[in-house]
């Protein structure tokens, strides 16, 4: 009976969390979708990922929690007129600690494939683990010939607005940095812009524009949005992949290249495409260019052509301009007006006008 007891408690302690944890979801789930959907995308929608993550796999511990409780109860209690009372406390710890077994092999799983969603959501670790190379220890500057581009982005804004140039100095930074952002890095933009370092933090790891961890020197990002998904961007992800011997967010052994994703980058027209970011000029030398068109081999070959430091064709790798695949269908001669004025010719009689207008006042004054 003592075991019966035990077994009715831990049924109503179980109930009670699963009742906490369904409204804590349903609230989470009620929100506005209209507030969340107003902020870019990738970090607050893996804030939020991660919540509903973690409410999810908690009323599902307490679901299977309290299923084992039940069915523990259901067991002693018909073992209990079977064979007496005496051997239920026993059976019941075992089933307990089996139950408490399962519980955590089930939140273990939940918490690495959480995770695993968590790294394919965004780009980079967003949580600061101290490293050798990356730690509060260090100091980092921008370079002397860096001094007249950062002078030239605050020149942008009035002195009360600094923090307003903090984006675009950071990405100054990343250029120089080869292509991601220290601590050290972060807080001498914070003492530039004069503001707390938290402030810094706070934009680099809400953007996926800006890297925390190391990268390669060729960073390829793979565009992943419908369009370009429909036009066999995974085709090409996969390729790339075997290419480079790495899986999505991981960097070759030679530090070459990144494999990489992007939410859409303006190109559906020419869909798929692929950005990347070049480092290996550092600052001076940084570029940032679009490869569209591509299939699979196309891509592999920009790639190819990329580390073999040569330069291949930048936009659509098959047409001249954004057109259909089979041609342009359209405005195949030219459109008969109206014509957009002459404006060269209107800005001159405009000013022989008011040349004349002068003479004539001069002409009356003297008069």
């Amino acid at each position: 009976m003592e075991s019966r007891a035990r077994v009715t408690e831990i049924i109503r302690v179980v109930a009670a969390r699963l009742r906490l944890e369904s409204r804590r979801l349903e609230n989470l789930e009620s929100r506005d979708p209209a507030h969340a959907d107003a902020r870019p995308p990738n970090r607050s929608h893996s804030r939020a990922l991660g919540r509903v993550t973690r409410l999810v796999m908690r009323r599902r511990i307490a679901e299977r929690a309290m299923a084992l409780a039940r069915a523990t109860l259901a067991r002693e209690t018909s073992r209990e007129v079977i064979s007496g009372p005496r051997s239920i406390s026993t059976r019941a710890l075992n089933l307990d600690a089996r139950a408490t077994s399962r519980a955590s092999r089930t939140t273990s799983k939940a918490f690495v494939d959480a995770s695993r969603r968590a790294r394919a959501y965004v780009v980079g670790q967003m949580v600061h683990r101290d490293t050798p190379e990356d730690n509060s220890t260090q100091t980092w500057a921008f370079a002397e010939s860096a001094k007249p581009k950062v002078d030239a982005i605050l020149a942008r804004y009035p002195s009360n607005y600094k923090r307003s140039a903090m984006i675009p100095l950071l990405d100054l930074a990343q250029q120089q940095n080869d292509g991601h952002l220290t601590l050290a890095t972060m807080n001498h933009v914070a003492e530039i812009l004069e503001v707390a370092p938290i402030r810094v933090y706070e934009v680099a790891t809400f953007y996926s524009m800006f890297n925390r961890q190391k990268m390669g020197k060729l960073h390829v990002m793979v565009c992943g949005t419908t369009p370009c998904m429909l036009r066999g961007s995974r085709d090409i992800e996969k390729a790339l992949s075997e290419y480079m011997g790495v899986e999505k967010f991981e960097t070759t052994k030679c530090g070459t290249f990144t494999l990489g994703e992007m939410e859409c980058m303006g190109c559906c027209v020419n869909a798929p495409m692929i950005a990347v970011a070049d480092y290996r000029g550092g600052m001076e030398g940084y570029t940032y260019n679009y490869y569209e068109d591509l299939t699979p081999q196309s891509a592999v070959a920009v790639c190819e052509e990329l580390k073999a430091g040569k330069s291949p064709r930048v936009g659509s790798q098959t047409r001249d301009k954004a057109e259909p695949s089979g041609g342009q269908t359209t405005l195949l001669e030219d459109p008969p007006g109206p014509q957009c004025r002459d404006l060269n010719k209107v800005r001159a009689d405009l000013e022989a006008a008011a040349k004349a207008a002068a003479e004539a006042a001069a002409a009356d004054a003297k008069k």
